[in-house]
């Protein structure tokens, strides 16, 4: 719903003007409200017929029109309308008639105890006049007393009574502007109702499902993923949640990591408060102590003491930022598991649909208010309403072809995260008007700056730091077989210093790692002595010539280039310095005689940071930078990093923003129509697949489980007989659709084998291996016991 506020006075100073202020913020979460001056607007006097009307009376009456209704904060001068009002109504009632029919409602404030009341009876008789013709809503009529008594210094009513009157005028109000313009006429067959629906499960979803359902909210949670790959690209970070104990440092940390771009500060504000208190957060509502990487991390921990948590330590105010961990280790979803147990515990107010792909946003004409999603579950598609609010937090679209062209100029960037962020999140709020924001910023990492190595169709990639691929004689080729910047360089998620700059490298359709003989020989090395390379398929993987022309034939790249590329590398490295470039001259070594090496590289993408703008408090904003009624958003879906990305940032956002989302999307809204369906509620897939999942014992089987993979509850069931782990069957996992897989497959055999959980771990997958490892111990407990 869309409303214009006109202050009735052309004062410098008018409580009426603070009135409409007021109450444009306290509905925003139901509608769109603008508030219209109309100090600029000249002494009405009768234009001609050939006259035009001034530019300002012709922007109010654009307003107006486009508005669904009208709101009028009225002084009262000498017991009646200013003269300054009744002015703008002649020059809006003369040749011109956009108040006829227009729902309006009256509103004034004065000094004393009259409250305008004389001012408004008068006021109403204009507005009925022939020509002006406006549909004055009857009775109602708020007039606020003692007004330099009634706001607190930050503009807000200090009496609860009078905002209740206020909330009941305007709930009147806003019920004729639907009956004017037809929107209560939305005819949608629902199969479902929910006080709040939040699409996606990842850490934003969670919390804000988790912290709607503290406001006593029934709570539908849809997920696009199936069940075991669902938790976004939450469980697939590090679990780093950025935090900072200095607020005045963290926003001049943030204004720099912005620059030369900008964030509205009460946006920025509301996320820095938050990543300010974190430990009382993880404490008051994790139920855990919050590690510091800077005060709790010592030498011999699973995680490496830093120097600095700060991404951009040159950065004024970098000296605050610090890491919060769920505990002394990091890489294995803690922080995830925690945020999926805390929505598990409240079964009772939280259902979960996961394979379900929200299609749409059910959006009520005329009012713009988000009534409810269309969902396709199952072959089917339901229309599930939302009593007060619906929350996006499906992550982003660096799973969708078309948007990645669109946005990220790249034809494909294979996905370190969740399959499952498919921009669906993107498109619905493009649908109901929603502002986008940071489209073209996204995150990498990978093996190389912005580069992992190339996967099949929808496989992940991999993050690895490994020393070879960027020591020796070793280079990174461009389509044209030339180098494009110096492998040895250190990046901060993906980016690179470029000419003053922190860019991720230029893309490129079939990027290679070349080498030669001795660095082919430094990875067989490798592989002999510790059994296995940190990427196992790399063998098998590599392309080989025994010359450079060949090879550049077979990676489809100018034989020219590409040995002039090598020749320039060896001179760099003879003389000292590399001067295309800047690698450093240790980190190089002249290539030799062959044969030579190349292995696919493919640019890589973290996370989107693109999608819909939200304000202060997660509602989602439109085209004119109003909140759209109902809606709310959280986590990497409309991210509030503009240019520079301070690692787990995005964590810190999904915590912040997603108890906002969650609470504001939970508050009663005045113009709710609570709708009489439930054919589709009371299923949760994630419960009942536990449920399903209990295991049935036999003689000399033991039943172990561990909370340490990547996602949730590992549950392995043992066979132990005369001192022999004979079978290992891993009952239940959450672990990661690639290499954590691989874990659930050859680890077992591993362990009996040996006759013992005490095996090397796969390759790539340490949290998953450790799960599977532990569960196993936990079963042989109880034949010892």
């Amino acid at each position: 719903m869309k409303l214009v506020a006109i202050v009735g006075t052309n004062a410098e100073k008018s409580y009426n003007r603070e009135l409409l202020h007021y109450i444009q913020q306290h509905f925003s979460s139901n509608v769109t409200i603008t508030v219209a001056e109309i100090d600029q607007v000249p002494l009405f006097k009768e234009p001609q017929a050939d006259d035009v009307l001034p530019t300002t009376v012709q922007t109010l009456a654009a307003q107006i029109e486009a508005a669904d209704g009208v709101i009028i904060g009225v002084p009262e001068y000498d017991h009646a309308v200013p003269a300054a009002l009744k002015s703008v109504i002649e020059w809006l009632s003369c040749t011109i008639h956009p108040l006829t029919g227009k729902p309006l409602m009256i509103v004034g404030t004065s000094l004393g105890i009259q409250g305008t009341s004389r001012a408004q009876d008068e006021l109403r008789l204009i507005l009925n006049a022939p020509g002006v013709d406006a549909d004055v809503l009857p009775g109602n009529e708020f007039m606020l007393s003692f007004a330099p008594k009634a706001f607190d210094a930050d503009g807000n009513l200090v009496d609860q009574r009078t905002v209740s009157f206020l909330e009941s005028c305007f709930a009147h109000f806003t019920q004729l502007v639907k009956m004017q313009n037809g929107a209560a006429t939305l005819k949608v067959n629902w199969q479902g109702s929910y006080d709040v629906i939040v699409l996606g499960f990842g850490g934003a979803g969670a919390s804000a499902a988790r912290f709607a359902a503290d406001q006593g909210a029934h709570v539908l949670v849809v997920e696009a993923a199936p069940y075991g790959r669902e938790g976004g690209n939450t469980r697939y970070s590090a679990q780093h949640v950025v935090m900072g104990n200095d607020l005045d440092q963290l926003t001049d940390y943030y204004h720099a990591l912005g620059a030369p771009f900008t964030t509205p500060e009460k946006t920025l504000q509301a996320y820095l408060r938050g990543m300010s208190q974190i430990p009382t957060y993880f404490k008051k509502y994790l139920g855990i102590k919050a590690v510091s990487w800077k005060r709790d991390i010592k030498p011999g921990d699973a995680v490496a003491v830093k120097k600095t948590m700060a991404e951009y330590p040159e950065f004024k105010g970098s000296e605050t930022v610090d890491f919060a961990l769920v505990h002394k280790r990091d890489m294995d979803a803690g922080l995830w598991k925690v945020l999926r147990q805390k929505v598990m515990e409240r079964t009772d107010k939280i259902d979960i649909w996961l394979d379900s792909r929200a299609q749409k946003l059910i959006q009520e004409p005329g009012t713009g208010v988000v009534r409810g999603v269309q969902i396709k579950r199952h072959d089917q598609v339901l229309n599930i309403h939302a009593n007060n609010g619906v929350v996006l937090a499906t992550g982003g679209f660096e799973n969708n072809p078309e948007l990645v062209q669109t946005y990220l100029h790249s034809e494909h960037l294979t996905p370190l995260g969740t399959l499952y962020n498919r921009g669906d999140g993107v498109k619905m709020a493009q649908a109901v008007g929603a502002k986008m924001w940071h489209m073209a910023n996204y995150e990498s990492h990978g093996v190389l700056p912005g580069l992992t190595f190339k996967e099949g169709p929808n496989k992940r990639g991999r993050q690895l730091n490994w020393p070879l691929l960027k020591q020796g004689s070793i280079l990174v080729t461009a389509d044209d077989g030339t180098r494009y910047f110096p492998e040895d360089s250190p990046h901060r998620h993906g980016h690179i210093q470029t000419h003053g700059s922190w860019l991720i490298p230029m893309k490129n359709q079939h990027p290679y790692l070349v080498f030669d003989q001795t660095q082919y020989n430094d990875f067989k090395r490798e592989l002999n002595e510790n059994g296995r390379l940190p990427y196992p398929e790399f063998m098998k993987k590599l392309i080989s010539a025994t010359s450079l022309t060949d090879l550049a034939v077979r990676m489809s790249v100018p034989a020219e280039n590409l040995k002039m590329t090598v020749s320039r590398f060896n001179q760099f490295k003879k003389l000292g310095q590399d001067y295309a470039f800047g690698r450093h001259p240790e980190s190089m070594r002249c290539f030799d005689n062959g044969p030579y090496y190349a292995i696919a590289v493919a640019n890589d993408v973290l996370n989107t940071q693109g999608g819909p703008q939200r304000n202060e408090n997660a509602q989602i904003l439109n085209t004119e930078n109003q909140p759209i009624p109902h809606l709310y958003g959280a986590g990497e879906l409309g991210g509030i990093v503009s240019n520079c990305y301070q690692g787990g940032g995005n964590l810190t956002e999904c915590l912040v923003f997603g108890k906002l989302a969650g609470e504001n999307a939970a508050a009663v809204k005045a113009d709710a129509d609570e709708v009489n369906a439930s054919d589709a509620n009371g299923v949760n897939d994630i419960a009942d697949a536990e449920k399903a999942a209990q295991v049935t014992l036999g003689t000399d089987q033991y039943l172990g489980s561990s909370n340490s993979g990547l996602g949730g509850k590992i549950t392995v069931r043992v066979t132990y007989r005369q001192k022999q782990i004979e079978k290992v069957e891993v009952m239940q996992h959450h672990e990661s659709e690639d290499v954590g897989l691989v874990a659930v497959e050859q680890l077992p055999k591993a362990i009996v084998a040996a006759n013992s959980a005490d095996v090397d771990a796969i390759s790539g997958a340490s949290a998953s291996s450790r799960a599977i490892k532990e569960a196993v111990q936990d079963a042989l407990k109880q034949v010892h016991a």
